[in-house]
């Protein structure tokens, strides 16, 4: 397949809002991927790269060589160009890349280019996302939607199951296998116990929502795997979790369930204690800021599949494997006011709240499913750092306003809902800095414009009506209250969730 298909393909899948129109293009590129290519094509029409990280600045990308007359380029041949451009290291390794990215640039059309551009500086905003993307894979290959959207769950990611449906493997390879993770189930949200009650069954569970790391772990005979809910193994870097997790009495496991550092007095650290607990790659905090782990689900246990269980008994075999001390604290009623205590509870601990949960949910993993409804004491939504501004007077020099964004899951792009420079403290300055500019496509005297990826939760005190913003919706008083490096844009709050808070907060 050439380039240039999957470039058009991008253009008019952009052009519409429709997203049965958006499913029917991208189905049609799909019948023409070749064998072998589908995986690749999926990644680059959800905007991602195989590789996903290839050391291309938006510095190597101003200055672009004349277009060819006629495309040429080929899905292998990028790919394997992008391959080479990621390996390049050491001494040089700059200009290298550059000249590289420069010759395979030259051999394409300006379309063509012009999609790369966007594909690397993560701009390639046009409404591909996965439930887009798994609905394409299963019109492309005359499979049940369902089917194929359970294998990309079992499966983490879009490219195998497209690979296999559409070469006619069959999706049932496709199973929950203790070491390889799946997406975690999300939480959708309610401003209070009332709300979340009134959306579920009378009686519900309610947990503690800790402010940690969310981990899902897999044991396999005495072996231990932790995995964050991006999916990366962070295992080696934490001795102490391993040890607590080997005295379970299991054979075969996967667990959820959060990660989170705790002082002396059981209250939580601040959540950047966490974050650059698991962030960093040797172990030599592990004494000095041990990590504690809270388990509050299981979906295998021992060769049985619990995925499709009623959370209630998914439960019940936690409970039977998993002490009462490695378990998050739970009640389960169908009285608001009980649950208010447990709410109450949590919040005295240091926590964030809680999580109420329907009793016969399934675990739909990679979903923000209707069976789990977080409700938190204050307003906060995670957002999306679209740009960013140069500071003044003291924070001369440093990366300060942030632009914020809601994701859109209709276009693919983020809405604007305003910016802040309040809650950062001169450390966050700092790192906000450091990493900004890493992620910077492009900038002038004033801002530096990002690739839409670095989360950060923000607090405020209500939304209004604004005709300043392209949603129409702006935020009052937003401040930051931390970043969440753990979390993925795509897992943002949408701008639909925005306008549900905006008559409550208005």
């Amino acid at each position: 397949m050439l380039l240039a298909e999957i470039a058009r393909t991008s253009g008019a899948v952009a052009a519409t809002t429709a997203r049965k129109a958006k499913t029917e293009v991208l189905a049609a590129c799909l019948r023409d991927a070749g064998p072998g290519e589908a995986a690749v094509v999926v990644a680059y029409l959800s905007g991602e790269l195989p590789q996903r990280q290839i050391g291309v600045g938006y510095a190597a990308l101003r200055d672009l060589p004349s277009p060819a007359a006629e495309p040429s380029l080929t899905v292998p041949e990028i790919d394997a160009a992008f391959t080479e451009i990621g390996a390049v290291s050491g001494k040089g390794s700059v200009a290298r890349r550059r000249e590289l990215l420069t010759a395979l640039l030259a051999r394409a059309t300006r379309d063509e280019q012009g999609f790369v551009v966007r594909l690397l500086a993560g701009e390639l905003r046009q409404g591909a996302l996965d439930g887009v993307m798994a609905e394409a894979i299963a019109k492309a290959s005359d499979l049940p939607a369902a089917r194929v959207r359970r294998a990309v769950m079992l499966r983490g990611a879009l490219g195998p199951v497209a690979e296999a449906a559409l070469t006619g493997d069959a999706l049932d390879a496709f199973t929950l296998e203790v070491g390889r993770p799946i997406r975690p189930m999300l939480a959708s949200a309610a401003p209070s116990l009332d709300d979340a009650y009134a959306k579920l069954a009378a009686e519900a569970a309610v947990e503690w929502k800790l402010d940690g790391i969310r981990a899902q772990i897999h044991i396999r005979d005495g072996e231990i795997q932790i995995f964050t809910r991006t999916l990366d193994e962070i295992t080696d870097r934490l001795p102490e979790i391993v040890t607590a997790l080997r005295a379970l009495p299991v054979h075969q496991a996967v667990f959820d369930g959060e990660l989170i550092a705790l002082a002396a007095d059981r209250r939580p650290h601040p959540f950047q204690v966490t974050a650059a607990r698991t962030a960093t790659r040797t172990t030599r905090d592990a004494e000095s800021v041990p990590l504690s782990v809270i388990l509050f689900d299981v979906l295998h246990l021992d060769g049985a599949d619990l995925l499709d269980s009623p959370a209630a008994e998914r439960h019940a075999a936690l409970a039977r494997v998993v002490p009462e001390p490695l378990r998050m604290p739970r009640l389960v009623t169908s009285d608001p006011s009980r649950a208010k205590e447990l709410f109450d509870d949590a919040v005295a601990h240091g926590h964030e709240g809680v999580v109420v949960k329907a009793l016969d949910t399934p675990y739909t993993a990679g979903r923000r499913g209707a069976g789990w409804i977080k409700v938190k004491p204050r307003h906060t939504l995670d957002l999306v750092v679209l740009a960013v501004e140069w500071g003044h007077g003291r924070r001369q020099g440093y990366l300060s306003n942030l632009h914020l964004g809601a994701r859109d899951p209709d276009t693919g792009g983020f809405v604007m809902l305003g910016k802040t420079f309040k809650g950062l403290t001169d450390k966050l300055l700092a790192w906000q800095t450091e990493h900004l500019r890493a992620l910077a496509v492009r900038e002038d005297d004033y801002t530096v414009h990002v690739r839409p990826e670095l989360v950060v939760e923000i607090a405020f005190d209500g939304v209004q009506r604004s005709p300043r913003y392209p949603g129409g919706l702006a935020l009052r008083f937003a401040r930051v209250l931390r970043y969440r490096p753990d979390k993925s844009a795509a897992e943002a709050d949408t701008i639909e969730t925005v306008r549900k808070v905006a008559p409550l907060l208005d």
